[in-house]
């Protein structure tokens, strides 16, 4: 629990679909903690930007560390415990909390601080691994999201996040369907924006995965699919890049990541009008999954966008620099 000193770096990991609410809950929990509790956030980007990075960078977390341009539990895998190597050398924190892409398998990422514990002499160990839901929006992605039903299946804790957006009916069904796909796992409700109480959540000490020669019977684990394409736009450049990143799902033309990407030049990007951007977003595609996020120039400043199933969120960026970012959303949702 927050407070308690123990002898070895806990690490609590952080998985759920695409918009599920990680972020927001994981900056939520840092208020709670008391001043000398030094948390360090291992954070995965499928884009080559930071973008929610910089969101936890303006809190309270010791360091945030990223692993960028893929998914660490398969294209980068092994690139995580050697960032959990170097947090713990370089900063020694109270704990570790590992956010995951949205389309991460929870099972390979255990597995491989099951080694780290091995490796280390538990200096290192694995306290938890927390599933976030979006409750509005979850029957939609996981029907066709193998991803998503490992996330809730594989869990020690499910998060229900957005849960005030639904009514009675449509929660109880959702509960009945968890209950369907992980039974004895708690499933614990977000409280707005406040979150949920971290010792809810830390001081777990899972069982999870403890066995190394059952990695390969997860079920899904060993086939790897294109599941996300990562779309960089930049308003001051006539390119658009897309790269397409190996991971699990056979929908993957389906499912989209769409990050605003740094201008390859030094020209200050000009500013965007508000209104023409919430045109834009209101005429994203709702045929396909999109998760937009990115540095945007408004006329009173630069702010990070996140964008998820209908919803966005504008924050001011806080940086001292000027970047010459900048978004163009494409109003038919083709990348």
């Amino acid at each position: 629990m927050p407070g308690q000193k123990i002898p070895y770096i806990p690490i609590t990991v952080f998985t759920g679909f695409l918009g599920a609410g990680k972020t927001s809950i994981i900056l939520s929990l840092l208020p709670k903690f008391p001043k000398d509790y030094k948390v360090v956030l291992l954070k995965n980007e499928f884009g080559d930007i930071e973008v929610d990075s910089q969101l936890a960078k303006q809190s309270s977390l010791a360091a945030v560390s990223e692993i960028l341009n893929g998914c660490m539990c398969c294209v980068l895998v092994g690139q995580m415990k050697i960032a959990l190597l170097e947090i713990r050398d370089k900063f020694r924190p109270d704990r570790i909390i590992i956010e995951c892409s949205g389309s991460a398998f929870p099972a390979t990422l255990a597995f491989q601080i099951r080694e780290l514990e091995r490796e280390t002499n538990d200096d290192i160990k694995l306290d938890a691994i927390v599933t976030v839901i979006d409750a509005e929006n979850f029957s939609g992605y996981e029907d066709t999201s193998p991803t998503a039903k490992m996330q809730a299946s594989y869990s020690d804790i499910i998060l229900i996040n957005k849960w005030e957006y639904v009514d009675d009916r449509a929660l109880d069904l959702l509960l009945d369907h968890l209950h369907t796909l992980n039974d004895p796992t708690p499933k614990i409700r977000c409280n707005g924006r406040d979150g949920v109480d971290p010792n809810l959540l830390f001081g777990v000490d899972t069982k999870l995965f403890l066995d190394s020669q059952h990695e390969t019977s997860i079920p899904g684990e060993a086939i790897h699919h294109d599941e996300v394409q990562s779309v960089m736009l930049s308003r001051s450049s006539e390119t658009t890049r897309v790269a397409g990143h190996l991971c699990h799902e056979p929908t993957c033309n389906d499912s989209h990541l769409l990050n605003a990407a740094a201008c390859g030049g030094e020209e200050r990007a000009s500013a965007i009008d508000e209104g023409l951007l919430r045109d834009a977003l209101r005429a994203v595609s709702k045929e396909t999954v999109w998760r937009i996020k990115g540095f945007v120039r408004l006329e009173d400043g630069v702010y990070i966008l996140n964008w998820a199933f209908g919803r966005y969120e504008l924050t001011p960026c806080g940086r001292d620099e000027d970047p010459a970012r900048g978004l163009c959303c494409p109003p038919d949702g083709d990348g």
